[in-house]
């Protein structure tokens, strides 16, 4: 069934409309009809069903709210923090990330980071980034939208404090704790949050695990193989979810 999102601000109203890039999708690309059921999501949890209730137009798609679907199950706080590798491959992290059901994504600039972005240019690349996190809610059934950052510099970021609760920084220096005892530790005291810093290729610097470090990640190991960066990334969170939910 088709999925759209609208803003839980909106969710009051007798009746909802659908409009910009989610009325086109509903209008001219999927091309429903008075009366197609759909569900609606608001991007903190909420769904619900509804249905077309007239001719849809790309200028906006009237809908009746119906039933609303039941909550989903409560599933860890996840934070992926991740230095913006090159090309798509950022593209790429956010979506998967969303799949694993990440609560939130910050993109960071690194010493090594080949990507060089001004304020504009980080500006442009968070809304791509929240349109793909966006998406891929909708493609998955993830009710909850994680918020995609501006891209920030990696100092800078630190400089804000560390993100709440565990927080590990994949390393490939050698004699670090496997991630796998890390989490079972975490499980046993009911850790729910969790972050996950990730660096681009070529790793972080010494003085930025360094810093890290000092901030309160704790290195850990995902395996005796170097990953790429995106499969690093997903094999993380991957254990994180199934660790901590």
């Amino acid at each position: 069934m088709a999925r759209f999102y609208l803003p839980a601000s909106e969710w009051t109203a007798p009746s909802w409309e659908l409009r910009g890039d989610e009325a086109h999708h509903a209008a001219k690309v999927l091309r429903l009809k008075q009366g197609d059921s759909c569900i609606v999501f608001d991007g903190c949890g909420r769904a619900a069903h509804a249905v077309v209730a007239e001719p849809p137009r790309s200028s906006g798609v009237l809908l009746v709210p119906g039933e609303e679907c039941p909550p989903s199950p409560a599933v860890a706080h996840l934070t992926l923090c991740q230095a913006v590798p090159k090309g798509a491959n950022m593209d790429l992290i956010v979506q998967k990330a969303v799949e694993l059901g990440v609560s939130a994504i910050v993109p960071l600039l690194t010493d090594r980071t080949i990507v060089r972005l001004n304020a504009r240019e980080a500006g442009a690349k968070r809304q791509k980034w929240q349109r793909i996190a966006l998406e891929a809610c909708k493609q998955c059934g993830q009710n909850t939208l994680p918020e995609v950052a501006v891209p920030l510099p990696f100092a800078e970021w630190l400089r804000r404090g560390a993100p709440e609760g565990l927080n590990v920084i994949a390393s490939l220096v050698p004699g670090v704790r496997p991630v796998r005892d890390v989490l079972e530790e975490a499980r046993a005291r009911s850790v729910r949050r969790a972050s996950l810093l990730v660096g681009p290729e070529g790793d972080f610097t010494d003085q930025e695990t360094a810093l890290a470090l000092e901030a309160g990640f704790a290195p850990v190991t995902l395996g005796p193989i170097v990953l790429r960066v995106e499969t690093a990334a997903f094999f993380g969170l991957a254990a994180m979810r199934y660790a901590l939910d």
